[in-house]
């Protein structure tokens, strides 16, 4: 699995010293949150504990690792903090971004019910455009193809949105997440 951090990085001053552009407020960020950045925007270890581990290579405790990135996180350094499911390794052979048509006034409804799905791991909004209609998408992942159909049929029928496409992977040729350290 691999691990990110979404980060605010041009509205931080990295050396700890200054102050930043236009008003706004100052953040440092020291040379350990720089050395937690790093880890988080990596593989995490397959562990039941990897913030231990993570911790432990750069000498500190776990608690002090979780309380640094919530600290990131709460000074807005890091706007959100995931992990990447590589499908393929988790035994999933097939996958596919299903886009769906909702009515605005459902987008938020449709969304938590789709996200409730054990089966869902992204689901987002995004615009329309004038020859693409759809505007909630949601990454399943199944055994193979039909696993996949079955799966957006049955979010269809939960949410009442019979709207949609599924737009699957044929071949993978990237998949990270942006390194900043």
């Amino acid at each position: 699995m691999t691990g990110y951090a979404a980060l605010d990085m041009p509205k931080t001053k990295m050396q700890g010293t200054g102050s930043r552009e236009q008003g706004k407020a100052y953040m440092v960020i020291d040379e350990l949150d720089k050395k937690i950045i790093q880890l988080i925007q990596g593989d995490l270890p397959l562990d039941p504990r990897p913030f231990a581990i993570l911790a432990g290579t750069i000498g500190i405790s776990e608690e002090e690792f979780v309380n640094r990135v919530k600290s990131l996180k709460r000074r807005k350094v890091i706007r959100r903090f995931g992990a990447t499911l590589k499908h393929q390794e988790a035994g999933f052979n097939a996958n596919a971004m299903v886009a769906w048509k909702v009515p605005e006034g459902r987008i938020d409804e449709a969304g938590k019910a789709m996200a409730r799905f054990r089966e869902v791991t992204h689901c987002y909004q995004r615009r329309t455009e004038k020859d693409w209609v759809y505007n909630l998408y949601t990454m399943i992942h199944g055994d193979n193809k039909e696993e996949c159909q079955r799966t957006a049929r049955k979010l269809s029928e939960a949410t009442g949105i019979s709207e949609y496409a599924l737009l699957f992977s044929e071949k993978e040729f990237k998949k990270t997440s942006m390194e900043y350290f």
